[in-house]
């Protein structure tokens, strides 16, 4: 395929994956879709949202009370840690970087290997891994029960005291109301001409170019939420984490990752699923020369061979995908 030219090229390759669907939400960030997809027996609702946003701070929901959802997934760091790995109770260190949890109501999947298929699978799962916050539904439920403030907002939300089906539901409700969007980039595709530099137009010209950034970080979230082999779970001759392949068993997905959004991607630092490169300049040099080669890497990732100029503008329209971050009601 030929590098694209002439920008309204470079703008329609932006949104090639996205589907274009009746508006809902008129208060959505510039640059994302008015249409935010949610369950049928899960509709958003104020009430699911507020006790959402409350079970995501509460540290109770942990075995030992000492984290919550929030401090994993900070609003100070685009809800990352700018950790390395996850830290949980006993400040046990997980296998891979918490990822940004921004836009996921627009998400197929979640989690880097793409295991849970919703949001209601997804935002329980942290509450009982053994090495996150390591509880049981039996411990929140008890907790949450005792409560007479959480029994009457689980009324108020699901006409019921508090359910597990309806803790999940409460929590991803919330996560679905987490955003990003109106950052410079959006303001200049719709119009603004000056809200790019010349270098960071420069920039996106490279990313939708010659660096191919785009195959993968496509459409308003840029990512294509799919799962590629980038090599960097390869190492010593071998593959030490095989990601997707433990959910799917399919031997291409050996050493794939889910593609994350680049969104907020300054603020996200370190990188990558195991949070071993830790700034964009090292994600840029890691592509440049091509990743680390081995038998199941993507096809995609070839040297790119970039100048030291072109990486400055390309980290440069990096830091222009910024933007405002709203959460909650």
């Amino acid at each position: 395929m030929r590098p694209f030219s002439g920008l309204a090229s470079l703008l329609a390759a932006v949104t090639l994956l996205s589907i274009s669907l009746a508006a809902s939400d008129p208060k959505a960030p510039l640059g994302l879709d008015a249409y935010r997809p949610t369950p049928p027996d899960n509709r958003l609702t104020p009430a699911k949202i507020a006790l959402g946003r409350r079970l995501f701070h509460d540290r109770r929901l942990s075995r030992d009370g000492s984290i919550a959802c929030v401090t994993c997934h900070d609003p100070a760091r685009a809800f990352a840690d700018g950790r390395v790995v996850a830290v949980g109770v006993d400040k046990l260190a997980g296998q891979r970087n918490v990822p940004t949890i921004i836009n996921r109501a627009y998400g197929k999947s979640s989690f880097w290997d793409g295991r849970a298929a919703s949001l209601e699978e997804q935002v329980v799962q942290p509450l009982l891994d053994p090495r996150e916050m390591a509880s049981t539904p039996e411990a929140v439920l008890a907790m949450l029960r005792r409560d007479a403030s959480y029994r009457r907002h689980f009324t108020a939300a699901f006409e019921r005291e508090p359910q597990w089906d309806d803790v999940a539901r409460a929590l991803a409700s919330y996560v679905r109301t987490i955003r990003s969007g109106d950052s410079r980039f959006d303001r200049f595709r719709h119009g603004a001409s000056s809200a790019l530099s010349e270098q960071e137009q420069r920039g996106m010209r490279l990313f939708l170019g010659k660096a191919n950034c785009w195959f993968c970080h496509a459409g308003p979230n840029f990512t294509d939420e799919r799962f590629h082999n980038t090599g960097v779970a390869f190492r010593d001759e071998r593959i030490v984490d095989v990601g997707r392949f433990a959910v799917t068993q399919g031997p291409a997905d050996r050493g794939a990752f889910k593609t994350p959004t680049l969104r907020e991607a300054v603020r996200t630092a370190p990188y990558m699923h195991d949070g071993s490169l830790p700034t964009l300049d090292a994600v840029i040099d890691y592509y440049d020369r091509g990743g680390n080669a081995n038998p199941d890497l993507d096809n995609l990732i070839q040297p790119l061979r970039l100048s030291v100029d072109e990486k400055r503008a390309l980290i440069a329209f990096l830091r222009s995908l910024s933007g405002r971050v709203v959460e909650g009601t």
